[in-house]
This record gives C-alpha cells, structure tokens and sequence, in this order.
C-alpha cells in the first residue's frame, strides 16, 4: 500500500441567513462525488486565510467574500481514493454581493488540466449533514 502523504487545505461555510454554500460536480454523478463546500490546497507561501477566499472565489465564479473566522482545524484521511491526509484549517465565510439560489460555475486550474464544472446552490443550515468525506465536522463551531 502506498505510503500516506499528509497536505494543507482549507475548508469553507460560506453562510448566509441560515444557508450554507454547497456545490456539485456536474461532470460526475451524485453518487461518485456527493455534495460539497468549497476547499482546496493551501498553496506554497499563501496563508490560510488567503487560500480559504481564492478556493471560494475559484469554485464558485463569485469574488465578494470575507473571513469571519477560522473554525479549527481537523484532520481527515480520504483513503483509498487518494492516499493521503488532508489537514484542513476551516473558515465560516461571508459573501457580501447577491447570489441566484442555483447557479453554474467552474474552476479553470490555471489552465492546467480541463475545466471543472459545478452547480452551486444553498442548503439550509440543518441539512449541512449530507457533506461528503466529512467535511461537515466543524459545522457546530459555527454556533460556539
């Protein structure tokens, strides 16, 4: 079995009167990838703040965002689908512009690799159970 690489990333609760931002692949079926909060990897000298509003800009095509604050920090390994540990510092966010209730975005990568395609949409608060490979573990810390 491969040995297990550990990596910074950052999580987002994009929250707004009692919804939080989600997403999902449209590429790919429900099943495969779930529904998701905007996250990513911590780039070499970036902090975690500016990691957390550039992940959520890139996923989402909206550019109006603010840190709250960090929620905590967690841990989650996402083996077997990649052999690694993610270390995730998260962040309750706000959006100060207007959004739809559903709309479609996508993460170019730098031009790096094919476009991802998304569909954003709110959830209500409550329903933030249904996150995919646990990142809905610090939700509670939005009430603290």
């Amino acid at each position: 079995m491969p040995e297990k690489v550990t990596k910074d990333k950052v999580l987002c609760y994009v929250v707004c009167e009692d919804k939080l931002l989600v997403f999902r692949h449209t590429d790919y079926s429900h099943e495969e990838v779930g529904i998701q909060v905007p996250a990513g990897s911590i780039r070499a000298g970036e902090t975690p703040e500016a990691a957390a509003l550039r992940e959520a800009g890139e996923e989402t095509g909206l550019k109006g965002f603010k840190v709250v604050r960090k929620l905590g920090e967690t841990e989650y390994d996402i083996s077997p689908y990649r052999f690694e540990i993610q270390h995730r510092h998260v962040f309750h966010l706000e959006l100060t512009e207007p959004t739809p209730d559903r709309w479609a975005s996508q993460e170019d990568h730098d031009g790096e690799q094919e476009p991802t395609h998304f569909e954003c949409f709110w959830i209500p608060l409550e329903a933030a159970h249904v996150l995919q490979s646990g990142q809905g573990a610090l939700l509670g810390r939005l009430y603290d």
